[in-house]
């Protein structure tokens, strides 16, 4: 396959950071190899179904791209709750379950007895290797996405090479996290490969490590503000920070290009079912991007965007495809506003949208107001029952240490009142430690 080639043509340069030690290319490529053996000494037999269950490091890398290598269809599991991973495992038709850190390495075989997916035996029959993601779950049960791996591969194949430093971020199972992952190896660029997400981490990392790209999302970005992190350590190495996953607060995005002046900021879109699009920023002030992929088509559907892309989904495997046309749309659930010369704004989740009485409030408007607010360091905006209106708007505040809780809600209301149309100011602000956030630093707004 090229991109093992391209592996192990890329020989002595450095490929993966991880735990202070470095690991060269051609040590990647030997691992792969390493690990082929093992499969075939484990019959894990081409076309089977495999979970991984690991987080990135060295070997987890090296056993995906054997896998890949081997025609499987690969099932990357986080998750450390049991009732979670069973529920993976049986949901995605797994014949074998491999569990694997920096020393241990154990093959399970399960007990799916069930009848194959259509989508797996078409996957098996024309001898491609797959991928199965899961959804986060946050509004629903979580769908087990399919897609043909060697598709999605191949939009990296022209990919140039490049003498600079990624840390990886997104998580294994991450639609985004594996996109930094290929895009970083197809260049020949480096990975570093953070031992947890804490922000005091990270940014040790990025002096440390004389970190390039940073890709993360406005919830984590927002942890590195309130946390100071930032004075700690010299981040001057960065010349960019990418940000996707949610939207992103305009009032936020001036805040975190204050504190780092010199570095592009850039955001990224894509979702699990069609992959991660090719954007370009308006500036790196501003939150309109643009879709510059050719492998994507996109349309503004009620100010709902539709994309309908070449590396999109074979399937799911657990539901309905209600989320698509017969023409192949994938509906997002993203809702945007369009500027000139196609730059579009994602402005929140159509599942987010607070309802009062018929009007509609968008999250993300709200935090942008309140987050210009001095005292107030952090905001998530939701919605929650109300008898008369069906909806009101709630939102939970964190303030700068020393601050008073009353008169900090007397300032929200007040200075929101100028800015804000009276229905869409909330109704109950709450002083709160932090904000509703899952462990991929994305906010649950679910009440």
């Amino acid at each position: 396959m090229w991109f093992l080639e391209r592996i192990r043509g890329f020989g002595d340069k450095k490929a993966i950071s991880y735990k202070d030690r470095d690991f060269s290319y051609g040590e990647l490529f030997d691992e792969i190899e390493n690990f082929k053996k093992i499969l075939a000494s484990q019959e894990v037999q081409p076309g089977e179904v495999v979970a991984i269950l690991s987080d990135y490091n060295f070997r987890s890398i090296a056993l995906f791209l054997s896998l890949m290598e081997n025609k499987n269809i690969i099932v990357p599991i986080t998750t450390k709750v049991k009732q979670e991973i069973d529920e993976r495992v049986r949901e995605a038709f797994a014949d074998k379950i491999i569990s694997l850190d920096d020393e241990n390495f154990e093959v399970a075989t399960t007990a799916c007895n069930s009848e194959r997916h259509s989508i797996i035996k078409a996957l098996q029959q024309n001898k491609n290797s797959g991928l199965v993601l899961f959804s986060s779950g946050t509004s629903g049960k979580p769908k087990a996405i399919a897609h043909n791996l060697n598709n999605l591969v191949d939009t990296y194949k022209n990919r140039k090479p490049r003498g600079i430093i990624f840390l990886i971020f997104l998580m294994f199972d991450h639609i985004g996290g594996l996109n930094t992952l290929l895009n970083v190896l197809s260049m020949g660029a480096t990975l570093l490969i953070p031992e947890n997400r804490d922000a005091n981490h990270i940014c040790n990392l990025i002096e440390r490590h004389r970190i390039n790209i940073l890709p993360a999302s406005p919830t984590f970005l927002n942890l590195v503000l309130i946390s100071e992190a930032y004075r700690n350590y010299n981040l001057d190495s960065l010349i960019m920070i990418t940000y996707g996953t949610e939207p992103m607060p305009e009032s936020l995005l001036k805040r975190l290009k204050s504190v780092f002046p010199k570095v592009k900021f850039l955001q990224t879109f894509g979702t699990s079912e069609t992959g991660i699009l090719q954007t370009s920023s308006k500036s790196s002030t501003s939150t309109f991007l643009r879709i510059d992929d050719p492998n994507v088509e996109f349309k503004i559907v009620n100010s709902e965007l539709w994309l309908r892309s070449r590396t999109q989904t074979v399937g799911y495997l657990n539901c309905t495809m209600e989320s698509f046309t017969e023409d192949g749309w994938f509906k997002t659930g993203d809702l945007v506003e369009t500027s000139e010369n196609g730059y579009i704004n994602i402005i929140g989740r159509s599942k987010e949208v607070i309802n009062v009485g018929g009007l509609k409030v968008l999250p993300v408007e709200v935090e942008s107001v309140i987050l210009q607010i001095p005292q107030i360091i952090d905001c998530m905006v939701y919605g929650e029952k109300n008898a008369i209106t069906g909806q009101s708007v709630s939102a939970d505040v964190v303030l700068k240490e020393g601050i008073d809780d009353f008169n900090a809600k007397k300032e929200i209301r007040r200075f929101c009142k100028d800015k804000l149309d009276d229905y869409k100011i909330p109704v109950k602000v709450n002083v709160v430690d932090r904000t509703n956030f899952g462990d991929r630093f994305k906010k649950v707004r679910c009440r």
